[in-house]
């Protein structure tokens, strides 16, 4: 028993190291098998409405795997080290490599989360500041250009305003969203 978590405690390790090297060459984003299943605290309905039956395959990867592997061999090594009974031992590992499993799954989801599409959301420039970068005809007489410190970047939309005439660079604000690419602004 002692032989064989030392053999999967440094299979795990080896694998660590090449998925590590991997990475940093730049293989490895989006390579796991992963059968994009379901939340981790549910039993068999994956909480995605998307029909798959088990949450075990969800959360199994090339990642979670390799650090199960390491992790039951390391706690298999563990607890003969503290002179423990085989079946003892064997429950050690057992339950090290399932701790590991479940943590690795638990920090992917966490950072498969952090996600963002980046797209800028034109509704949300109400309130934000910019400059004028084209001039905007007073009256609604017609659109001019602004760059506005929309969502942590600099978007440029079309503008429109009530008031007079505002020349290029001036500081404005946006107070009325008028269709997707245009914004009313006035005078900030």
């Amino acid at each position: 028993m002692d032989t064989t978590f030392l053999v999967c405690a440094i299979l795990g390790a080896v694998l660590l190291v090449c998925e590590i090297a991997a990475g940093a060459l730049g293989f490895g984003a989006d390579h796991d098998t992963d059968t994009g299943g379901g939340d981790l605290d549910h039993g068999t309905d994956s909480g995605d409405g998307d029909g798959h039956g088990n949450w075990f395959f969800g959360v199994l990867s090339l990642r979670t795997a390799t650090a199960a592997l390491l992790f039951f061999g390391l706690g298999g090594k563990i607890a003969y080290y503290y002179e423990a009974t085989d079946p003892a031992a064997l429950g050690a590992a057992l339950g090290a490599g399932a701790l590991a499993l479940y943590l690795v799954a638990l920090a992917m989801r966490s950072l498969k989360d952090l996600k963002s599409d980046g797209t800028a959301r034109v509704d949300r420039a109400v309130g934000c500041t910019g400059t004028v970068y084209l001039r905007v005809p007073g009256a609604k007489a017609g659109a001019g250009k602004v760059h506005l410190a929309l969502q942590n970047r600099t978007v440029e939309y079309q503008a429109v305003t009530a008031g007079d005439e505002l020349p290029t660079g001036k500081p404005v604000r946006v107070v009325a969203v008028v269709n997707s690419d245009t914004v009313e602004v006035e005078a900030a």
